[in-house]
Parts: structure tokens; C-alpha cells; sequence
């Protein structure tokens, strides 16, 4: 079960009820979640391949502008000529795709990760969602997406989270 007040925090931070919600994937240092795992096929049966979604609005609008600046496409070009980034993030593909079937498998969406994984780079909310809820070291591009957003809490909860009721 997830506690009622991360699920009003999650709702705040997105705008709208989440859905399928695992588990909390991780809490931002000022102690809100910023990624929920989320269930390979959500409530109404839409097979859903992300399964780490980030949800802080404040490093989701941070990274938007890195997007905006061009940093997928760099980062899809060094994939092409770096043979140790590739085989890293083939194997944050694999990673990713292993945590997903611990939550149930989805045919639909059988093989594919997120994020563009494990050829392309086109989602770096994605790619950032996986380093936080699986740790450093398993997603070298998501590393590199951390380290460029700073302290996106430094300012505080991102939100207000409603009382219960």
C-alpha cells in the first residue's frame, strides 16, 4: 500500500491522480517522492513501459531545458562512437527490463525498456528516474543527467502536499 500522503504528494506534484503506482522509487532529499515505480500495465489495463516516473515537477522542468539544449542528441552520438557507454547503458536496459518483470510481465511491452534504451537517448526524465530509483552506477546517461540538474530541492518541497481528509 502506498501511504495516502505520498499519494496526494505524487497527485500534486503531477497535476492529477497518479495511476498504478507500485511502491514510492524514491524521496527527494526533502523527503517527498520524485520517482514512483510504477505497475507494467496500470489499472484500465494500458500496458505501461515506464516503470520509474519521475515526478517532481521542479526536476522535470530542469530537465526539459537540458533536452531543450540538445543534450539527447550528444549523448545519442557518443553512444555511437564510445563502446563502453553503449555496453553501460545496454546494460541499464537490462537492468531496467529485470525490475520490471519482478512486477509482472506484460507482453505487449516485452523487450522494451524507456527512454530510447538501449540504442537511442530520448527521454531523459527517464533516464534520471532509473539512476535515482536503482542507484549511481547503473545508468551511466542518468548519471550525467543528475549531476547536470544540481540541487533541484535546495529550495525546498517542490509542493504543498494537501492534508488528508
Amino acid at each position: 500500500m502506498i501511504d495516502p500522503a505520498d499519494e496526494r504528494a505524487v497527485a500534486a506534484q503531477l497535476g492529477r491522480l497518479p495511476r498504478g503506482i507500485h511502491e514510492i522509487g524514491h524521496r527527494c532529499p526533502c523527503s517527498l517522492p520524485d520517482v514512483v515505480t510504477t505497475e507494467p500495465r496500470l489499472p484500465d489495463g494500458t500496458p505501461f513501459p515506464t516503470t520509474y516516473y519521475l515526478t517532481c515537477p521542479r526536476a522535470a522542468s530542469r530537465i526539459g531545458t537540458l533536452e531543450g539544449e540538445g543534450r539527447m542528441k550528444a549523448m545519442q552520438d557518443r553512444l555511437g562512437t564510445d563502446p563502453e557507454l553503449a555496453a553501460a547503458y545496454r546494460n541499464a536496459h537490462e537492468r531496467y527490463l529485470a525490475a520490471r518483470a519482478e512486477l509482472g510481465q506484460v507482453d505487449e511491452i516485452e523487450g522494451i525498456s524507456a527512454g530510447g534504451m538501449p540504442d537511442r537517448v530520448k527521454c531523459l526524465h527517464v533516464l534520471a528516474g532509473q539512476s535515482l530509483a536503482q542507484g549511481r552506477g547503473v545508468n551511466p546517461l542518468g548519471d550525467e543527467v543528475l549531476d547536470e540538474l544540481g540541487a533541484w530541492w535546495a529550495s525546498g518541497p517542490c509542493v504543498e502536499v494537501p492534508p488528508g481528509g
